[in-house]
């Protein structure tokens, strides 16, 4: 053994220190700087609509600002990417939605890993995909959805999303597939248009965020049939359940969820979840997701994990089951 072999074990022991002390006192001192938000959707939609009210917020409960920037484009991919190869400080975080779980199902190529680049900080909250139609469609309930959805004298049941991969997109296809149905999907670019064209009667059904579509029920544009939620939503109490309505096991949420660059230390991302938490909590802010049928979760690091992990498992069935890819 070198004689100079427990000088170099010392020293790189007092190295370790050094770094770990100084991540200690970073962490304290966090945040010192304007912190960046990047939302992975184009400006006007409802993750960047919740982002702009929870961002001022933040700000004032970390007394740092927080800048709103959009990256949207490929499903929520192009802010991923970005953020995946930020500096792991807690100074560029990221705003993800649904495609956070659907994609690795989606797509063969990605140029970041879900699970490895990606420290979870909190799952905000969720909104129910309802099941809606056209008011004039002869469907009332889901049994009657079924019915015509398992035909066999060659008639179709169409039904719109907002597109290829698209949260509504996928929550047709797992209706598909529990409830054992062949309907045909009519892609769309946008979900407003989709939207219109189901208020019209061009295509009869659409598995629409609540957030979207419930303005447009209580205006008598469209029928709701059920939620898509595991439980009855508080904003809708009457309305039940796919699962309840001869769908078991039946889930599907547009959800929205912060999450920082792996190796982010586990202090910040800690301070973080917390003051997310915090702001969730304040009355109008509340007040202003539950009118937009969103359930508030405000969930610890660890929970918005296991959250994840069961939303990309639950997709990847449905996917392989639909043969869909879109690479």
């Amino acid at each position: 053994m070198p004689f100079d072999f427990p000088f170099r074990l010392a020293r790189r022991w007092l190295a370790g220190l050094a770094i770990a002390a100084a991540t200690t006192a970073a962490s304290a001192a966090y945040p010192d700087r304007p912190i960046t938000l990047v939302v992975t959707y184009p400006p006007g939609g409802t993750v960047d609509l919740v982002a702009r009210l929870i961002g001022p917020r933040l700000s004032a409960v970390l007394g740092q600002s927080v800048i709103i920037e959009n990256k949207g484009g490929a499903g929520g991919m192009i802010g991923g990417a970005y953020v995946a190869k930020a500096a792991p400080d807690g100074y560029t975080l990221m705003m993800d939605a649904s495609n956070h779980g659907q994609n690795p199902a989606l797509h063969s190529k990605m140029n970041f890993d879900t699970l490895r680049d990606f420290a979870p900080v909190s799952l905000l909250l969720r909104v129910p995909n309802i099941l809606v139609v056209t008011p004039k469609y002869p469907v009332k309930t889901v049994a009657d959805l079924i019915k015509l959805g398992q035909a066999t004298d060659g008639t179709h049941v169409y039904f719109a999303s907002s597109g290829p991969g698209s949260a509504q997109h996928l929550a047709g296809e797992l209706f598909n597939f529990l409830a054992h149905t062949h309907m045909q999907h009519v892609p769309y670019k946008g979900g407003g248009p989709a939207m219109v064209d189901v208020m019209s009667g061009q295509v009869p059904v659409m598995f629409a965020s609540m957030g979207s579509s419930w303005p447009h029920v209580r205006a008598g544009k469209l029928r709701a049939i059920a939620s898509g939620g595991s439980t009855r939503s508080p904003s809708a109490p009457d309305l039940p359940t796919i699962a309840e309505s001869g769908v078991p096991g039946y889930s599907s949420y547009e959800w929205n969820g912060v999450f920082a660059p792996a190796g982010t230390p586990p202090a910040i991302v800690n301070k973080l979840s917390q003051a997310l938490a915090q702001v969730l909590k304040e009355p109008d802010v509340a007040k202003q997701l539950t009118d937009m049928g969103a359930e508030i979760v405000a969930s610890t690091p660890a929970e918005l994990d296991t959250f994840r992990r069961a939303e990309i498992e639950k997709w990847k069935k449905v996917v392989d089951e639909a043969h869909l890819q879109l690479d």
